[in-house]
């Protein structure tokens, strides 16, 4: 079952081992998300273009990180970093982060995923974090309706999605404890896709799920 969603925000030069496991994982792993320098940087990254590469011929979605700053960042900024994931990642979708939640920034987004599909993404994920309006289904593939920890994550309540089945939803937790089953929490609280990692702190997306951890 292809239900991983990895974002792994580091360099393949500096983990190389770490990229080779997430490859070979490939029927387990639903996308992951190409971040080269919180967005597709200023100029193509060729140690990122080469494991895009690696990850399409092993069937793997190749999704594109793009920061939207809840709705603030300038339109005509978000796009042209669409369409640098398109055009030297060859990026099959967009991995749209600190997405807004509420409907009055829904028509913001409307035009991003037209945008995104209009430049060739075929997956849209919109990463809110937490549940949003349910309009927001109507124009993504996945919503990511819970970031955070495990403590945060087994503390609260399970979150009842009143949007529809025509969405997967997903769930990303860092700070998981090693020989935890996250993938049947998941899958009780709703979430068809997500991924778990032991990452604490600032940077917990610089770390894989245990299960993937490379051995030395």
């Amino acid at each position: 079952m292809n239900d991983l969603l990895i974002p792994y925000y580091e360099h393949p030069s500096a983990r190389p081992a770490e990229w080779d496991a997430i490859i070979e994982a490939a029927p387990r792993v639903h996308g992951v998300v190409l971040n080269p320098a919180s967005g597709p940087g200023e100029t193509p990254d060729a140690a990122f273009a080469e494991v895009a590469d690696r990850l399409r011929r092993a069937d793997v979605r190749v999704l594109g990180y793009v920061d939207t700053d809840y709705g603030r960042r300038p339109q005509a900024d978000v796009v042209q970093d669409l369409v640098r994931h398109r055009d030297w990642y060859d990026a099959d979708g967009v991995f749209l982060d600190q997405v807004a939640s509420g409907r009055a920034e829904f028509p913001y987004y409307r035009r991003l995923a037209a945008a995104a599909r209009g430049a060739g993404h075929g997956t849209v994920v919109l990463n809110h974090g937490t549940p949003p309006d349910p309009s927001y289904a109507r124009i993504a593939d996945v919503l990511v309706t819970f970031e955070g920890t495990w403590e945060s994550y087994t503390a609260a309540r399970p979150q009842e999605w009143r949007g529809g089945t025509g969405v997967r939803l997903c769930h990303l937790v860092h700070g998981v404890p090693a020989g935890v089953d996250l993938a049947g929490t998941a899958r009780e609280r709703g979430a068809r896709v997500y991924c778990g990692v032991p990452g604490t702190g600032d940077h917990p997306w610089g770390t894989l799920p245990h299960a993937l951890e490379p051995t030395l």
